[in-house]
């Protein structure tokens, strides 16, 4: 029994192949579509690295651990903790218009000889009329506000030569089938640090806060790999 076989140069070979390199493009641009996760740009939470204390050879006193009688315990050494107030609140609004026209308009009569114009066949020779005009109108409004609220606890990782700590962390809740996470770090002066060892958000400088989540929730409410292109820069229309 013979089995014919369909030789790749054939035409159905051709569009069996085409097929199944477009049915191999599609399933990679939607597994790409599917698996987008928002890039993590807060990796280090490591705690900071602490000085081993020397042994005091039994003595009652051991530096690092005094504690005064008559002083709030807030955060000051590295390692310490202090509890952040989130409560950023920003809006932004921007609008522009622009309207611009220009008409042009040339007139050039036709040559005359003796006090006659130039013509055949009765109809004027060289006589020109030029009109051009354009314009430009064009509007553009742009409107933004975040607003962000609740409370994270960091870690002081250091202490510069001023006073100034340098806090980060990051708190992570579970909620269903995804995760939100809040991340903050920067620079806050031991002063404005309240009695119960918490501070707000707006008193922290060079404040790096990000709110985000991964999951499925996530990934629906993100863009595919075509919408993006689609709506970048590069597209010409």
């Amino acid at each position: 029994m013979l089995m014919k076989t369909r030789s790749p140069q054939s035409p159905g070979g051709l569009e069996c192949a085409a097929t199944r390199i477009v049915a191999i493009a599609a399933a990679l641009l939607l597994s790409a579509c599917a698996s987008h996760q928002p890039q993590d740009d807060f990796p280090d939470t490591s705690f900071p690295d602490l000085e081993t204390e020397p042994v005091n050879g039994g003595s009652i006193y051991r530096a690092g651990n005094d504690i005064a009688l008559f002083e709030n315990a807030t955060a000051r050494r590295v390692g310490d903790v202090v509890t952040i107030h989130l409560v950023e609140s920003t809006a932004a609004s921007k609008s522009s218009s622009t309207t611009t026209s220009k008409k042009t308009s040339v007139s050039m009569p036709g040559p005359t000889i003796i006090g006659k114009p130039v013509t055949i066949n009765g109809n004027p020779i060289f006589e020109t009329d030029i009109n051009g005009a354009n314009s430009f109108d064009g509007k553009g409004d742009s409107a933004q506000s975040n607003q962000l609220t609740g409370d994270i606890t960091v870690v002081v990782m250091k202490r510069l030569q001023n006073g100034l700590l340098q806090v980060r962390g990051q708190k992570w809740i579970a909620i269903n089938q995804g995760k939100e996470y809040v991340r903050i770090q920067g620079y806050i002066r031991p002063i404005d640090i309240q009695p119960d060892n918490s501070i707000e958000s707006t008193k922290v400088a060079n404040a790096s806060i990000s709110y985000g989540g991964k999951g499925p929730v996530a990934s629906a409410s993100a863009p595919g790999l075509l919408a993006r292109f689609f709506n970048s820069k590069w597209m010409p229309f």
